[in-house]
């Protein structure tokens, strides 16, 4: 099999075409606490679920970035991450 830039991008290591996978932790975490974010809407408990959904999306994109099965799913880390890191900043 020729090794092609469709190939590098889309399949992973076993010759699968990956675009999305079973979420794991990390995004299961996020979920759950953007969810319970809506529940949540002020005080401690708001700030924390920010915190952990922050952290967990973070840390979901950083194994994207550096452990993706392919090159589309490293791009998404990297989107995600930049992303995440830019809906932290504040606009002055």
């Amino acid at each position: 099999m020729e090794n092609t830039l469709f190939d590098r991008t889309f399949r992973d290591s076993d010759g699968n075409i990956v675009i999305a996978q079973m979420p794991n932790l990390p995004i299961l975490v996020w979920i759950t606490a953007t969810l319970l974010k809506l529940v949540f809407t002020t005080g401690n408990i708001h700030s924390g679920l920010d915190a952990i959904a922050f952290g967990s999306l973070f840390t979901w994109a950083w194994q994207e970035l550096f452990q993706g099965v392919n090159y589309f799913r490293r791009s998404l880390g990297l989107v995600v991450l930049v992303g995440a890191i830019a809906s932290r900043l504040q606009w002055s």
